[in-house]
């Protein structure tokens, strides 16, 4: 039996890093209603100023500011109205020192304004004499030419992750399609005598498959396209043969199962016997997800997660992720929150330790309590909102303690 030589989550990440940087994702043209959590495949920059007028942010009148010094309930300015803006339309209004104009929220400032009054604090009295109870400064309620977004400027760059709001801005340019990353292809096999498909009725000793669809979602989550799900016996030629299969359409082959160190250990194997350069980790200096295997077969990636729900599910979130992150150019950190430690949490040194976690909120505080259970159990992944990390060099966090939570 061959020893694992395990690696640490540091140095897992940047091997993978370094043994996949020739791992590329293609570029598509998408419209931009198709486009939520789609990933920019390049810097996106302003086709046109934003605003593209002096427009005013409030309801009120446009005033030359200095016409407005010293304006108050007590001691009033008094000026004279020339009209008023239409919302949607271009103005020729010039204003003249002394005068004012009515503006909408959004509407063209006429020329020569350079504030607004709100309505609120504006009067209109006899022979369109307007009186202002409230003195504003240059530029106060309005928004100038360019001010927003200037012409060239990068607005969205290489990596990001389009959200609604960005959608919008996106709309608002006159941009309707976008270059995006192409969705990684992954695939997923479960592995094991004892696996069954959940449609088919179980037997005594064996169980449902429910790595498979937990993996395929998370996969859904991290913006993937779910090429195949299978499950495979724990035979050498049929999981090889399947791996072979889905490589064909996947850059990504997760394996659930079949990477201990039993004498069922058929992933490493099966990897290997498909070319080169194959397995090059089997073996992680955490808990769970010791016995991780990745590998690399035709320029694709190939993953031996634990065949344990929660390893499974914990391995991919640390290092499958990590990879897809890495293929989007995402540089930015993983979400987490931060709470109060409810209990003390032991863990022996020597590997990094992810221990599951429910949160709630107490008096105002976050509090934060770990899920106990075994990571076989079904019930630990429904009880769990995510995890605390607590590194190789520790030996536990203590009640109290302010930690990161990293959500499922």
């Amino acid at each position: 039996m061959e020893l694992l030589s395990t690696l640490t989550m540091k140095e897992a990440r940047e091997k993978i890093k370094e043994v996949f940087a020739d791992l590329v994702l293609m570029m598509e043209e998408i419209p931009i209603l198709e486009a939520l959590n789609c990933i920019i495949y390049e810097d996106i920059k302003a086709t046109i100023n934003v605003p593209e007028f002096n427009r005013s942010t409030v309801d009120g009148y446009a005033v030359i500011a200095k016409d407005t010094y010293g304006a108050s309930d007590a001691l009033p300015s008094f000026l004279t109205s020339i009209g008023e803006v239409a919302m949607g339309k271009p103005t020729e209004l010039v204003l003249q020192s002394g005068q004012c104009c009515y503006v909408p929220t959004g509407g063209m400032l006429p020329q020569n304004s350079d504030a607004v009054v709100m309505i609120e604090y504006t009067e209109v009295l006899e022979d369109n004499t307007v009186c202002v109870q409230s003195a504003v400064a240059p530029k106060e309620n309005i928004l100038q030419f360019g001010e927003d977004v200037s012409k060239g400027q990068v607005i969205f760059q290489k990596g990001h992750k389009l959200r609604p709001q960005d959608i919008g801005v996106l709309a608002g340019m006159g941009i309707t399609k976008v270059n995006v990353y192409k969705k990684p292809r992954v695939s997923i096999i479960s592995t094991g005598d004892e696996i069954v498909a959940p449609e088919e009725e179980a037997q005594l000793g064996q169980i449902k498959d429910m790595n498979t669809y937990s993996i395929a979602t998370a996969a859904m989550k991290d913006h993937c396209e779910v090429m195949g799900m299978a499950v495979v016996k724990d035979d050498l030629e049929q999981l090889k043969e399947k791996i072979e299969e889905f490589l064909e359409t996947s850059d990504i082959v997760l394996i659930s199962g079949g990477s201990s160190m039993g004498t069922k250990d058929v992933t490493k194997d099966a990897i290997n016997a498909i070319g080169d350069p194959g397995v090059f980790i089997h073996g992680l200096a955490v808990k769970p997800g010791k016995p991780t295997i990745v590998g690399k077969v035709k320029s694709k990636a190939v993953f031996g997660l634990p065949g344990q729900p929660v390893s499974a599910l914990v391995v991919y979130q640390t290092l499958v992720t990590y990879l897809i992150k890495n293929l989007y150019g995402d540089k930015g950190p993983v979400p987490y929150i931060t709470g109060e430690l409810a209990v003390n949490i032991a863990s022996a040194p020597g590997r990094e330790h992810y221990v599951m976690v429910r949160v709630c909120e107490e008096d105002g505080k976050t509090i934060v309590s770990p899920v106990h259970g075994k990571s076989g159990m079904l019930t630990m992944m429904t009880k769990s909102m995510g995890y605390v990390k607590i590194d190789t060099n520790q030996e536990g966090l203590l009640k109290g303690e302010n930690v990161k939570v990293y959500l499922f």
